[in-house]
């Protein structure tokens, strides 16, 4: 993945960039789960005790403006 100036870019990058864009859109990202279950350790190390998250639903994200709110741009 590059970032178009010949660089490589991270997901991270293309987040920052998406979400940038977005803010004052009126956009909403939604991400949907069925039956994910994410590990969440306590502590460092491979053997560290977790706890599982389970998630089965939708998380909606949307952006907002303050800088312009009301302004019709």
């Amino acid at each position: 993945m590059h970032d178009g100036h010949g660089h490589d870019a991270t997901w991270t990058d293309l987040a920052k960039e998406m979400w940038s864009y977005l803010t004052g859109q009126g956009a909403a990202i939604n991400y949907s789960f069925v039956d994910m279950a994410v590990e969440v350790p306590r502590d460092t190390g491979p053997e560290a005790p977790r706890a599982t998250w389970k998630l089965n639903g939708t998380l909606r994200i949307t952006t907002e403006d303050q800088q312009h709110a009301g302004s019709g741009t």
